[in-house]
């Protein structure tokens, strides 16, 4: 069939594109081969999420002495009924969307896996497909590192963890960073032992050295270990769990295992070779600023395209081909601050650089820092794990860069992300006067702080 536009994945990118193509009076082919919704939707931010909630309700009651109340017996999860909950809050958003897309005027929903056979047409089902313009926003998938002997025990990655039967009698989990340390938490709150294997000396080592050691402390404290610097030697079976042997390091049993070490795009089965459309060599597509690949009238948003590697930034793509194609804007993603959050408990906000990251980038700095045990609100809710941090262009005086781990972290840093956007001082907000008591109305005073770094 012959269409104005083809949609490959019905993920974050995807359908809002279809549904604005197909309300410009555009005939749009809108393809799909496995749930709508992407990874977000089904194995990703909605069903994690809603376990992370339903973590810290237990957290909380066990903590509930703490803030003088007093519950009847010991707090128990039942899991049937947590995975039921996520499960329905994931059909919600997936059975919502797949009624969008199968009943919008102007678009053909179409179920199966699409390959290109030339620049301008894809095979589905072993039907031809053609269109001047095609959208790639196919996702990725978890990658198993080279262990020996793991592809001999049944490990988990994030979507199969997801639809185990019963609670983990002991979780080990094969990396250390953001998808990792949110699973351990939860299932540490749900009452299983859970041990961390990470080969880098930090957990996420990407952030700051005193982020990764507060972070590190505060799931310490919740009783998980961390094996930090330590390479898996070999996998086997044990028993119906499974024996994990570190390098010069201990023996690790345990019942599962999550395999949380790294992402690859889904673009080795898209044909891309028959298109003329290159990869690098993690096989993300090569795009422009503006999302184009080098094939004219093809373009790559979200996980793909390895210019970002979340539901926002794959949003902001979808913005940015849109406004450029459709209201002859010309955005560009370079535009964009990268931001993101780890969903612990409490959660780390994240914008722009890190403090070693502006020091490599040549900037003269001012930093700013406060540990969440002087905020009122984190001390009044009980909550005071922490610190927030700014990092300042000590001669421009524009922010570089924040981080916030701490109650509400997550929402208090799009104060200093709008600020950056908006390329104006960090002064603007220090002389803000803000809501008392909150966690954002210790970021003027931070700012108020600011020393030489």
């Amino acid at each position: 069939m012959e269409f104005d536009a083809i949609v490959v994945g019905a993920g974050q990118a995807g359908p809002a594109l279809a549904f604005r193509l197909a309300a410009s009076g555009r005939r749009v082919a809108m393809i799909e081969r496995g749930p709508a919704g992407g990874t977000c939707v089904n194995t990703g931010c909605t069903p994690t999420k809603t376990l992370v909630a339903s973590a810290r309700v237990a957290h909380l009651a066990r903590r509930a002495a703490d803030f003088g109340v007093t519950l009847p017996g010991e707090v128990g999860i039942d899991w049937p009924k947590v995975r039921a909950r996520m499960e329905a809050v994931v059909a919600r958003s997936r059975d919502g969307l797949t009624k969008s897309l199968g009943s919008t005027e102007g678009i053909t929903f179409i179920r199966g896996h699409a390959r290109f056979t030339a620049p301008h047409e894809m095979e589905v089902n072993g039907e031809r497909h053609a269109a001047p313009w095609i959208f790639l926003d196919v996702g990725a998938h978890a990658v198993a590192p080279p262990v020996p002997g793991l592809e001999t025990v049944p490990w988990l990655d994030n979507a199969r963890l997801l639809q185990i039967e019963a609670v983990p009698r002991h979780l080990a989990i094969l990396g250390g960073s953001y998808i990792g340390l949110e699973f351990a938490q939860v299932f540490r709150r749900f009452g299983a032992e859970v041990t961390i294997i990470e080969t880098s000396p930090r957990l996420i080592a990407r952030e700051d050295p005193e982020i990764s050691e507060a972070i590190h402390d505060m799931l310490a404290a919740e009783g998980i270990v961390s094996h930090l610097g330590a390479r898996v030697a070999a996998v086997a079976r044990d028993g119906e769990g499974v024996l994990l042997r570190l390098e010069g390091g201990p023996e690790i049993r345990a019942s599962h295992l999550l395999v949380a070490a790294g992402r690859r795009p889904n673009t080795d089965d898209l044909g891309l070779e028959a298109a003329g459309i290159a990869r690098d060599a993690r096989g993300a597509i090569l795009v422009d600023d503006a999302l184009r690949t080098d094939v004219p009238g093809v373009w790559a948003l979200g996980e793909c395209n390895g210019r970002g590697a979340f539901t926002h930034t794959t949003w902001n793509d979808y913005e940015i081909v849109a406004a450029n194609l459709l209201d002859g804007e010309q955005r560009r993603v370079t535009d964009r601050l990268p931001c993101y959050a780890l969903f612990t408990d409490p959660p780390l906000g994240r914008v722009g650089m890190t403090e070693a990251e502006a020091r490599q980038a040549g900037h003269r700095l001012l930093v700013g820092r406060r540990p969440m045990t002087r905020v009122n609100r984190a001390v009044e809710k009980g909550e005071t794990t922490g610190l927030m941090k700014a990092v300042v262009d000590a001669d421009s005086h524009r922010i570089l860069g924040a981080a916030i781990l701490g109650t509400d972290g997550d929402e208090a840093v799009h104060g200093m992300l709008d600020l950056m956007q908006a390329g104006v001082p960090y002064t603007t907000l220090q002389r803000t006067v803000h809501i008392h008591p909150t966690v954002s109305e210790l970021i003027p005073t931070m700012l108020g702080e600011l020393q030489p770094g």
